[in-house]
């Protein structure tokens, strides 16, 4: 971690790369590996005992393999440095495997509301038997998982497209148990494309909530839950400032906000205290540590931009 702030010229720089950087790479890497030898142990569980279902939840399994694969690649590529062409670093790095992921949610979770419609109409002979016991190990390997990563996924959204991954393969483990049970105490066929679909549905649903944030983020909408004009109206309560306008608040990444505004300034005010109040104003009351502000005196117009100088009353 590190922090540092500089000024020049009426602008004043904060950069924090703080805890949003801190990923748990030894947690994510114990579940890649765990999920890696459970997807082998369906695989082969499916082939010895000649279940479809336990073949296809493998399949389920490889898909959260690869979220957690790229999820771990992804919080690793975040914590590059910036260099000469990419001036902010890899930041976005974490909000693209999140999207990347959201995007494999959403159709892995199309292909199972496919398969399981299939399945209702036309129910197959399963292993009721193999495939509850499989699926309470699906269920501990995954619920070990969230149990590692939840306490991380609050603030960063990269972690939290892991962790739905996990929550929703636990939860299809849950309905697996059920519906195996149902086929191996009372044969009925049709529990488990039935518990897919509904599983499907809540997946399609929390996917759809993960891929929206993370397009607001990839777009540079303000945070959810910060009010613009607040902020404005906050910072012209900072000594000797006017007016601020060209606003602008978005998301580098999860728990990295970031802004830029021009602040107008009485004549003869003190820059530099005006940079210190704003900044700390922006830290304490919006926990904005990234800021850029130009400072502009009353006198100060641009001659192309009529709408954007600062003028004296």
């Amino acid at each position: 971690m590190h922090d540092h702030h500089h000024g020049h010229e009426g602008h004043s720089h904060s950069h924090d790369r703080g805890a949003a950087h801190d990923s748990p790479f030894g947690a994510m890497i114990f579940i890649l590996v765990i999920s890696g030898l459970f997807m082998v142990a369906e695989i082969v569980g499916g082939l010895w005992s000649g279940s479809l279902a336990l073949l296809a939840d493998s399949g389920h399994m490889a898909i959260d393999t690869v979220a957690v694969g790229l999820g771990l690649f992804a919080s690793w590529l975040s914590r590059r440095p910036p260099n000469a062409q990419k001036t902010y670093g890899y930041y976005r790095a974490e909000i693209l495997g999140a999207t990347l992921n959201g995007a494999l949610l959403m159709v892995g979770s199309l292909w199972i509301f496919y398969e399981a419609w299939g399945r209702l109409q036309n129910p197959q002979p399963i292993e009721g038997g193999w495939m509850t016991v499989i699926a309470i190990g699906g269920l501990i390997v995954n619920l070990a998982g969230i149990g590692l990563l939840h306490r991380h996924d609050a603030d960063n959204i990269n972690i939290r497209a892991v962790t739905l991954h996990l929550i929703f393969d636990a939860l299809g483990s849950v309905g697996a148990i059920a519906a195996g049970v149902m086929v191996w105490k009372w044969g009925i066929l049709w529990a488990d494309p039935a518990v897919s679909i509904l599983i499907s549905c809540l997946i399609l649903q929390n996917t759809f909530r993960l891929l929206s944030e993370c397009v607001d983020i990839l777009l540079e909408a303000a945070p959810k839950g910060m009010n613009v004009e607040v902020l404005r109206e906050d910072l012209k309560t900072v000594a000797t400032v006017r007016d601020v306008h060209d606003l602008h608040v978005w998301t580098l990444a999860s728990g990295v906000i970031a802004l830029s505004a021009h602040i107008c300034i009485r004549e003869g005010a003190d820059a530099a205290q005006v940079l210190r109040d704003s900044n700390q104003l922006l830290h304490d009351k919006h926990g904005i540590d990234h800021a850029t502000l130009q400072l502009e005196p009353e006198s100060f117009s641009h001659d192309d931009d009529a709408h954007l100088h600062c003028q004296k009353p």
